[in-house]
């Protein structure tokens, strides 16, 4: 496409980080599953790299806030770490450091002409919570992120109108309880499915008491969306495909908008007897407190087929039983982290979300590309010429462009991720950010695409 893409006006430009990622464990009151994971088990991770030190961003905040402007955002979204600004777990007490340093944040934030958005969870649970109750699986830890949140409200209400409960829910599902990516690693399907009950409790608990304080702003949630796609339109491959959906995308997508849980994949779970354990009260919060507006994650998409032999689950249930995975001959992957490139679901997105969920108020909270040795393609004078990322993104934004043009109600595009972060078991194997880190003195320099991504934001649009 030749023609100026033109966003509509008040576009949020920016790029999303996380608490664990970004910051190290500096002056850390409580240790998250994370810190101890690589703890426990230093090797698993990619050249041992652990979030100690992450992108040192608890000590550089200011001069990383500022280059940030530099390069032409107008928003970041990063998390409030649990286990940072909460002393005590039990009653919600605050730490004195912790509030420090957020406080900190939020006013470099705005001082740079930056909008904050700040999300409550990114996989960071403490763990003191799992080793005492079970995690996500108990409904005290539930009740205990809601008074986290209400700590976090109290403190920033002031200066932070744009709030979200959880980033992609849906990994905490997958990598704790039934793909082993994530501690702790456990293969239970029934655990599974009561976290990620839980887990929507828990986002609809924290709303209501957003609400119930009359708070000035918004709060949403942040969910990682594959789209599933047949790969034939019989019956076999579609049904495979839409319990797919329902598992991965709609069993957060539902609740958080529509107040209530897909009919097909209630339905499986109750045939198959791992349906999740709820009150009519509960049910009741979920219905009642549904989000301002969606964050939507994009990667890749899913490709998915009916089984075509049957799955030997050992005694354990898996989602898997209905459908599996297929590789749709000439896919154009990214390589470095063996995903599928495909920037047409992103005007899907657009449009299930127009047509499916009441066009909400929606934002691409994350879209990114990982690339692993980028030094590379370091220049003369010593910028990365990122050019595989700005084509990567300029694809993406006008099939998104199209989707808003066509009226879905998207208010922005943020990037994965401002500056080059630790990425749990991956830790700095592949880069994504507009700016690099040296890990061996933290210097930071931006690339070619922090420069495009400034004209971007200043033309709102290319």
């Amino acid at each position: 496409m030749n023609k100026k893409l033109e966003f509509p006006k008040g576009f949020l430009w920016g790029s999303a980080t996380s608490g664990p990622q970004s910051e190290g464990r500096f002056n850390k009151k409580h240790d998250s599953v994370f810190d101890y994971w690589f703890d426990t088990e230093p090797e698993l991770f990619f050249d041992g790299v652990g979030p100690n030190v992450a992108s040192n961003f608890y000590n550089s905040y200011k001069s990383d806030l500022k280059m940030l402007n530099e390069i032409g955002l107008n928003s970041l979204r990063t998390s409030i770490q649990w286990t940072r600004l909460i002393k005590d777990f039990e009653t919600g007490e605050a730490d004195e450091d912790g509030v420090r340093f957020y406080n900190d944040v939020i006013d470099e934030c705005i001082k740079n002409n930056m909008i904050p958005i700040m999300n409550l969870h990114h996989f960071d649970l403490p763990i003191e919570l799992y080793e005492k109750y079970g995690g996500w699986e108990s409904k005290h830890v539930v009740d205990l992120f809601c008074k986290f949140a209400k700590t976090a409200f109290e403190l920033f209400r002031d200066r932070v109108k744009y709030w979200t409960t959880f980033n992609e829910p849906i990994v905490v599902v997958e990598g704790e309880y039934l793909y082993q990516f994530h501690y702790p690693k456990l293969v239970d399907g029934k655990k599974a499915v009561q976290v990620l009950y839980n887990l929507n409790l828990a986002s609809a608990k924290v709303i209501e008491e957003f609400k119930k304080d009359n708070l000035d702003g918004e709060i949403g949630i942040i969910l990682n969306l594959t789209p599933a796609y047949p790969r034939s339109d019989s019956k076999e491959d579609l049904l495979a495909s839409k319990i797919a959906d329902d598992f991965f995308n709609n069993s957060f997508l539902d609740p958080a908008v529509k107040g209530e849980f897909p009919k097909l994949l209630l339905d499986v779970l109750k045939k198959d007897n791992v349906l999740f354990e709820s009150t009519e009260e509960e049910l009741k919060i979920i219905k009642e407190n549904t989000v301002d507006f969606l964050g939507v994650n994009y990667y890749q998409p899913r490709r998915v087929k009916a089984r075509e032999k049957e799955l030997d689950l050992k005694g354990n249930w898996m989602p898997d039983k209905y459908f599996e995975n297929y590789e749709m001959p000439n896919r154009r992957m990214n390589p470095y982290r063996g995903w599928e490139i495909y920037p047409e679901a992103m005007y899907d997105i657009a449009i299930n979300i127009k047509e499916n969920y009441n066009n909400i108020p929606w934002f691409i909270s994350e879209n990114g590309m990982g690339v692993e040795g980028e030094e590379r393609y370091i220049n003369n004078d010593g910028v990365i010429e990122d050019d595989y990322r700005i084509d990567f993104y300029k694809e993406h934004l006008e099939f998104l462009h199209k989707g808003i043009e066509e009226g879905s109600n998207c208010f922005g595009y943020h990037t994965w991720t401002p500056i080059d972060c630790w990425s749990w078991c991956n830790a700095y194997k592949n880069r994504y950010g507009f700016i690099s880190v040296n890990l061996k003195n933290q210097i930071k320099t931006i690339k070619k695409s922090g420069r495009w991504i400034k004209e971007v934001s200043l033309n709102n649009g290319f």
